[in-house]
């Protein structure tokens, strides 16, 4: 544990070099031997929030009955054998899923809105905010829930928060029912007149977070040159290596090692793109990967990355985009989102869209168990984080907002008591879920969020 004469080396350490600035993962070198704190204070949680476009099968009737999303039980004992959030059983002692409630402030208001939730509903789902009907530039919404985390707790990393998307976004202009696209585009807002672009290209989020080239033309010269970041770094690797214990070097051997792999996944994905070959996405820029389950995996994985380096602590992920015709081939399912979410309450088609949400859900467990595989202390990545999965839209087929799908992941330290499903009452908003969430995060002065009503208990009762 000791680091040269018994000094603790600081967190926020980098490794500079004339093309890159890595930042070290937790070493036990780091720890003062005489501190001890509250980990909302030294340690705070770490934030994914999660949303996916589309609603769930297990919102409409049929899809209820046959407990397509919701477990039939609630409490402790549920069973996840069937329906859409199987993949969940692994890791269930880190899951608290939340059944029925309400995301009203995505509903039309007005004569004038009906029929534009696809292009209002996503920026409700962190702000549970009622969006400004506007193709200007005068958008309205909500100051969004990772973006009140980050404001708290998110400001002494280099970045205080990042947004991350997989699909196409055009936040230009109009794009249908009265609304501008950038109400469709993110779900981050950093205040009700503030959306924040989202970033689609591995490539772009590996260079923020590592200063990779320095400026673009650097960048591009170290691409074409196939230089590694580290190659900018290894002599002050050396120097700290020598100075550390055995199993501190083993963690930057990894950590240095992730890195490394990751630059090596990227510059496969831009090779194939650049070949010649036909793109199954012709107009996307040449870092993205043409597989959906590729492009998810390795956004989760620079998430991980991202947390171990402590560059930042918040993260909103966008799997999808409303309207979008995408079809993910690891489903097994050749339907196209979209259309598959207008299954008829034909029960077929809706088992089949429930098949999506299952294929979709099965991402978060491999970034779980990315996150279980990577320790600090006593605790895993996972211990410390929060992530949270839903979707704004409810029953798809009729463009709904009720009973939508959420649940929340992760340790959160200790903030959950998960393996646990709660069913709402009626009526219930989301967002008081969410304004629970944000006290569990820390933020308990909060009073109120979005159109909460109230706090929602996430123990089970007793």
């Amino acid at each position: 544990m000791n680091y040269l004469t018994g000094k603790s080396l600081p967190r926020r350490t980098f490794l500079r070099g004339a093309g890159a600035t890595v930042a070290l993962p937790f070493l036990d070198a780091m720890i003062p031997a005489s501190v001890i704190a509250k980990p909302t204070e030294a340690d705070p949680t770490r934030l994914v929030a999660v949303e996916i476009v589309h609603g769930a099968a297990g919102s409409n009737k049929y899809g209820r009955e046959q407990h397509l999303w919701s477990p039939e039980k609630e409490g402790a004992g549920f069973d996840l054998s069937k329906g859409s959030l199987s993949p969940l059983e692994p890791v269930r002692d880190y899951v608290t899923i939340v059944s029925d409630c309400d995301n009203e402030p995505a509903e039309a208001e007005t004569a004038r809105e009906i029929g534009g939730d696809h292009f209002r509903s996503s920026s409700t789902f962190l702000t549970a905010s009622h969006p400004r009907q506007t193709e200007g530039s005068d958008v309205l919404a909500g100051t969004s829930l990772d973006q009140l985390y980050a404001r708290r707790f998110g400001q002494n990393t280099p970045i205080p928060s990042m947004q991350l998307c997989i699909e196409t976004v055009d936040q230009a202009g109009g794009c249908a029912y009265g609304y501008a696209c950038v109400y469709t585009d993110t779900i981050s807002w950093a205040s009700p007149t503030e959306p924040l672009p989202m970033t689609r290209d591995p490539r772009i989020v590996f260079d923020q977070l590592f200063g990779a080239g320095g400026t673009p033309e650097g960048r591009i010269a170290r691409q074409k040159a196939r230089q590694s970041v580290l190659d900018f770094i290894g002599e002050e690797v050396r120097d700290l290596q020598s100075a550390l214990d055995p199993q501190d070097v083993r963690r930057m051997d990894r950590y240095l090692t992730d890195i490394r792999e990751m630059e090596r996944r990227i510059e496969r994905i831009v090779e194939r793109n650049t070949s010649g070959a036909m793109r199954e996405l012709p107009d996307a820029p040449s870092g993205v990967p043409d597989s959906f389950d590729e492009h998810v995996k390795i956004m989760f994985d620079l998430q991980a990355l991202a947390f171990q380096s402590d560059m930042t602590r918040v993260f909103s992920f966008k799997l999808g985009r409303d309207a979008s015709s995408r079809v993910y081939p690891d489903s097994g399912e050749s339907n196209a989102f979209h259309p598959a979410s207008h299954h008829g309450n034909d029960e077929e088609r809706v088992e089949i869209l429930s098949r999506i949400n299952r294929y979709h859900v099965s991402l978060i467990p491999y970034f779980m168990e990315k996150l279980r595989s990577l320790e600090e202390e006593d605790r895993t990545l996972l211990d410390k984080t929060m992530i949270l999965y839903g979707s704004p839209m409810g029953d798809p087929n009729i463009h709904n907002h009720k009973r939508v799908p959420f649940f929340v992941a992760g340790g959160a330290n200790g903030a959950l008591e998960n393996n646990l499903h709660l069913r709402a009452q009626p009526g219930t908003p989301l967002a008081n879920v969410m304004l629970t969430l944000l006290h569990k995060l820390g933020m308990d002065d909060l009073e109120s969020f979005g159109n909460s009503t109230g706090t929602f208990s996430l123990s089970q009762a007793v």
